[in-house]
């Protein structure tokens, strides 16, 4: 089971916050043999959020093998040839670890900060991701679309991977599930997925045609995680900064059916987590692998989580489960 660390990028209310933590941690996910750092784009968020693109940046200038991936970043704020030179440009740099994840955007504050109508982020985003697709693969590109012109458009350089990066979405309904199917190569689950639903949703999505040009059809699962000696420990670290970050999504989904599932206690959290010991963390992989995941994507800092907490998870993940 390949694993992803989903980074922390709140700011920490200081002057200037750095990216010094996210650093530490992903160097040691590197060490400990996780496949991915996994960064999430957010905007008008107090006391700040690092912007993904140049955090991930930053992040392949102090590791060397381990994969950058994004889940996800929100498609329909972008203009596609901006986007996908920047991504082929990264995927350059780091010597081909690139993995594009991308997700339609729900917060009504963001849209309007972009000037994107929410009605029109569905159109934006099969957009934006059909000129990226085209300009990574070579081709010079010509279009005339609802948001977007070009003419003899081309990359240079295209990125290192052949034929291009990776792509992911997420999403949850069945529109997205297609969508993915025929857009990208992996879906991305939300973290508050239920187990029980995951099956389902896992057979519809693998139940579609596959897009032309696509790579496949993977899952990746992403989970709050953490792992140390005792499930207790575990809750201990974990349950605070958790609460809180819940608390804030409570707020920011007010209007979405997911804003009940971030008020639930603890056992309906873990229920759909990988948190616990070393031996409940490696029985909770082998259950989504057995769902057909082909990777998980962990959360292990919530904001307010201290730095040695976080790190100390990372290292038992590393020596006590994967190595497993």
């Amino acid at each position: 089971m390949r694993l992803g660390l989903y980074l922390n990028l709140y700011g920490d209310g200081t002057a200037r916050p750095s990216l010094r933590d996210a650093v530490e941690q992903a160097r040691l996910a590197e060490q400990a043999g996780f496949s991915w750092v996994v960064l999430g784009e957010r905007h008008l968020h107090r006391p700040g959020y690092h912007e993904v693109l140049t955090s991930l940046t930053w992040l392949a200038a102090h590791t060397e093998r381990i994969g950058l991936a994004t889940a996800g970043i929100v498609a329909p704020f972008h203009h596609p040839v901006v986007l996908a030179e920047t991504l082929a440009h990264l995927d350059v740099l780091s010597g081909g670890r690139v993995t594009a994840g991308f997700v339609l955007g729900y917060r009504p504050e963001e849209f309007a900060l972009y000037g994107v109508e929410p009605s029109e982020r569905v159109a934006r985003f099969e957009e934006c991701l059909t000129l990226v697709t085209r300009l990574w693969t070579g081709e010079e590109v010509s279009h005339r679309g609802r948001f977007t012109t070009l003419e003899g458009a081309f990359l240079s350089p295209r990125p290192a991977q052949d034929p291009r990066p990776r792509l992911w979405n997420g999403g949850r309904v069945p529109a997205a599930l297609e969508r993915t199917a025929r857009m990208c190569d992996g879906w991305t689950t939300s973290f508050n997925e239920t187990d029980a639903d995951l099956p389902g949703k896992i057979a519809e999505y693998r139940s579609h045609p596959r897009g032309a040009g696509t790579l496949g059809h993977e899952v990746i699962v992403c989970r709050e995680g953490y792992a140390a000696p005792t499930s207790q420990a575990a809750r201990r670290a974990l349950e605070g900064p958790l609460r809180g970050l819940y608390d804030a999504y409570t707020g920011w989904k007010r209007t979405s059916p997911d804003a009940a599932r971030y008020a639930q206690g603890w056992d309906d959290i873990t229920a759909r987590g990988v948190v616990g010991s070393p031996g409940e963390c490696a029985e909770r992989l082998a259950h989504y692998g057995a769902m057909g995941a082909d990777g998980v994507v962990l959360r292990v800092q919530p904001p307010g989580m201290p730095q040695a907490d976080a790190l100390r998870a990372i290292e038992t993940f590393g020596a006590e489960v994967l190595s497993g």
